[in-house]
């Protein structure tokens, strides 16, 4: 089943060669996906080892009013008053986390539909209000297209956006609202929200004043191969001038299943594990400056995030206490994972679980060993049963 094309490229990468444009399409359309996913199984071992990244997280979103209309979403309002429209106040946003975040928890994580109703006061005080109720959990909030968003809607340039909310308690950005870079798909799924030049710029001056930063791509729907790639290689040409100038930087890259359910291209089929877990594989053999990749289990499934742990993906995100964009358009995601439910799934691919803080600093780390013996009460459990059935 393999291509022509695979050795040589595999040849590049395990001289650490970078990779060209054609070589990535070549990667996407490779036959053999195990080849594919050993490759790509191989740098990330040659980065992380055995070890495989998790958090204790919890999600918020204070507003899904949004005057954007993204064919692909399943979460915003177009207008506060709509059935299921909700914007929450400071107090009350608090509230819904309190539930959500205990003393091990470690990341707040922040997004929002652009409401055009709301002050800019309010995202201010939201992060100071989060501050001083959660102080020990880092506060990862607003997508590049919110801080677009605010930038043009309250007339400020994107670097007094960000350093306003810096001084309130913004420590990180995530790495929403990316979806695909190129105009020929941006303009036909997100035509009228911060275009893809315009969300690199956000991060380049995010990464300027030092703040780390995560990077995504929505996949499955109606782009192509090539512009995954251009979507990818715009990336690494963003880390590496954040690399050069030393302050801050991508942490790690996201691709995110596309689900249809409930938006204006629920006619799409969205995609396929051989999908989600070649996706992984190119992505990591392509971003060489990007530490980390995540397979997302709220995208594409616990099941198939636990494999892609083999396919390039070091990192499966976190408990993500509770999840509501995503959950829209999947309604078959669980709303949350535990800690032993990730650990569970870490050891059972063959990996370390280790638990970082937002800015991967380690927890702490969950022995392997107990793999054996979790095997063998499965056993004995099936044992049992074959016995009774018998």
């Amino acid at each position: 089943m393999r291509s022509a094309a695979f050795n040589a490229i595999s040849d590049k990468v395990r001289a650490g060669e970078r990779l060209t444009a054609g070589d990535a399409l070549a990667l996407f359309e490779e036959p053999d996906l195990l080849a594919l996913g050993a490759l790509a199984n191989e740098v990330r071992e040659q980065k992380h080892g055995d070890r495989a990244y998790f958090n204790r997280n919890a999600r918020l979103e204070v507003t899904n009013v949004c005057y954007a209309s993204c064919n692909f979403c399943s979460f915003a309002k177009l207008e506060e008053g709509m059935p299921g429209a909700v914007t929450l106040t400071v107090p009350r946003a608090i509230e819904a986390l309190r539930s959500k975040v205990d003393e091990h928890t470690t990341e707040v994580h922040v997004v929002n539909g652009l409401h055009p109703g709301l002050p800019f006061e309010y995202y201010e005080e939201l992060l100071r209000a989060l501050a001083s109720a959660f102080p020990h959990a880092h506060r990862k909030c607003f997508t590049a297209v919110e801080i677009h968003f605010f930038a043009q809607h309250y007339r400020m340039s994107v670097r007094q956006v960000l350093e306003r909310l810096i001084a309130a308690g913004l420590q990180s950005l995530p790495g929403g609202g990316a979806e695909i870079f190129h105009p020929e798909v941006r303009t036909r799924i997100a035509h009228d929200k911060a275009t893809g030049d315009e969300w690199i710029a956000v991060h380049r001056e995010s990464h300027a004043l030092g703040l780390m930063t995560n990077a995504t791509m929505l996949y499955g729907h109606i782009e192509t191969f090539a512009h995954r790639v251009d979507h990818l290689l715009r990336l690494r040409e963003l880390q590496d001038e954040s690399l050069k100038l030393g302050k801050g930087r991508l942490q790690a890259f996201i691709p995110l299943a596309f689900h249809p359910d409930g938006n204006g291209m629920q006619k799409l089929p969205g995609t396929t594990g051989v999908d989600d877990l070649r996706t992984l594989a190119v992505s990591r053999l392509v971003l060489d400056n990007v530490e980390h990749l995540k397979a997302y289990w709220v995208s594409s499934t616990p099941k198939v995030a636990q494999i892609g742990l083999s396919f390039g993906a070091d990192d499966v995100d976190g408990t993500i206490v509770s999840e509501t964009i995503y959950s829209a358009a999947n309604k078959k995601a669980p709303e949350g994972l535990t800690v032993d439910d990730l650990v569970r799934l870490i050891r059972e691919a063959g990996r370390i679980p280790i638990e970082r803080d937002t800015l991967y600093n380690v927890v702490a780390e969950h022995p392997r060993a107990a793999l054996e013996g979790q095997f063998k009460v499965r056993e004995r459990l099936q044992g049992r049963h074959l016995q009774v059935v018998s």
